[in-house]
């Protein structure tokens, strides 16, 4: 049963968990306009007979339950569903809401607009940390994961990409039904639609992309080294935890490229052919292992996302003949050290989640793990963390506990004072 996250309490509702999420959207790009029926499997964590799902500002047309109309209402985000006879803890059950309209982006006053949201031509979905409800009914909670079926239908010129594996693409008349689906459970912050009219590429290890057609040239430049970017995570981290990976780079300009379970997406503005974004290439990868098939229990652990994708920059630098880690280490203490040294990173407030010091100083805290119990051991702890937590989420507490087991030093005052002191440690 899903609990409310420490930090978004008002996101995610209890008394259930969705297991699968079965999304069938018509979406007209030049009208913006987005007709869904979306079928979510339940489960009942204790007895039912009202539940909510969180919904952005969509016209709700009719909401089954088991087959049957019930009654709802729709406002302030939250979908309000009267069961009726009530539903025994421990069943399963299917809900199926039919919802019309232009998908609006969730407005949140620390990280802007969240979620679907339009591109000059085409659409863009971008749902860290709570932007899943602009586009679906969902259970919008970080700490449950389940497994979806998404079909997208738009006009044919469209390539549309969406998470997990493309196993149908139907050409109707003018409109094309693009089918995807993702068996790894996923949380719902990750999910994604993404609609543009792209060249369809493979890199070299098989993996797939889609690009503008004016910047396929310079793509090549400076993704041609992610098959060996996988290749570095696959030894140090351990086999790739999904089906395969997917990239997308947007006609337009985006302030940070975007992560999402098995796809990445980047901006116009992140390929320049001279590898000048490739560090956050090795960033968006990296969180395939860390935030994606490990997930977070809670975003107050939010440093075990960013600080392990923001070392495994270090780590690709080092792997590529660029700066090695320990150097780029001093430089991101010393630039640590000119900074507040106000900011817990193990608990760092939902209002500084994404400070760019959770990333640096959590960066800095696994390179100090590692000079503690050196490369085997460390290396190690990291594979041995992917695989226990592997499509599960996790807790800081989780990790100090599977990096005990790999010294007999104790690791409880090291962490203490890089995770929860403000004060940079010596």
């Amino acid at each position: 049963m899903a609990l409310n996250d420490s930090y978004l309490p008002a996101h995610g509702n209890t008394g259930y968990r969705v297991a699968h999420y079965d999304l069938e959207i018509d979406y007209k790009p030049v009208a913006a306009r987005l007709s869904g029926r979306a079928r979510l499997t339940v489960v009942a964590g204790e007895a039912l007979t009202a539940f909510a799902l969180d919904l952005g500002t969509f016209k709700v047309e009719r909401v089954l339950v088991g087959g049957k109309p019930v009654r709802y209402s729709h406002g302030g985000g939250k979908l309000r569903v009267r069961v009726g006879k009530p539903v025994p803890a421990g069943t399963r059950f299917v809900v199926e809401v039919r919802y019309v309209g232009t998908p609006r982006p969730i407005r949140t006053r620390a990280w802007g607009d969240l979620g679907w949201d339009q591109l000059t031509d085409g659409a863009i979905v971008a749902s860290q940390p709570i932007g899943a409800p602009s586009w679906f009914p969902c259970n919008d909670t970080v700490r449950e994961k389940a497994t979806y079926r998404i079909a997208v239908t738009a006009p044919s010129p469209y390539t549309v990409l969406a998470n997990g594996v493309l196993v149908d693409g139907r050409v109707g008349g003018s409109t094309t039904t693009w089918v995807y689906e993702q068996d790894v459970p996923m949380a719902t912050y990750l999910a994604t639609v993404q609609v543009g009219q792209y060249e369809e590429l493979e890199l070299a290890d098989g993996q797939p992309a889609a690009v503008p057609s004016r910047l396929v040239a310079k793509f090549a430049t400076d993704f041609g080294r992610q098959p060996a970017m996988m290749a570095l995570f696959e030894r140090l981290f351990g086999p790739y935890p999904f089906g395969q990976y997917s990239v997308v780079v947007t006609d337009d300009d985006l302030e940070v490229p975007i992560e999402a379970q098995g796809l990445s997406v980047f901006g116009a503005n992140h390929v320049d052919g001279k590898r000048g974004f490739e560090r956050l290439v090795a960033h968006e990868l990296a969180h395939q292992w860390f935030g994606n098939s490990v997930g977070l229990a809670d975003w107050r652990h939010i440093w075990l996302n960013e600080g392990f994708a923001a070392y495994s920059e270090w780590l690709w630098s080092a792997e590529s003949g660029g700066t090695p880690a320990s150097v780029l280490a001093t430089r991101a203490r010393a630039l640590l050290a000119r900074q507040p040294q106000n900011l817990r990173i193990g608990d760092p407030g939902v209002a500084d989640m994404f400070d760019d010091r959770v990333y640096k100083r959590g960066a800095l805290t696994l390179h100090s793990l590692r000079t503690v119990l050196g490369d085997a051991a460390f290396f190690s702890a990291l594979r041995e963390w992917t695989h226990t937590y592997r499509h599960r989420t996790a807790t800081t507490e989780q990790f100090i506990a599977v990096a005990q087991r790999h010294t007999s030093l104790p690791l409880g005052p090291f962490f203490r004072s890089w995770l929860h002191e403000g004060k940079l440690p010596a």
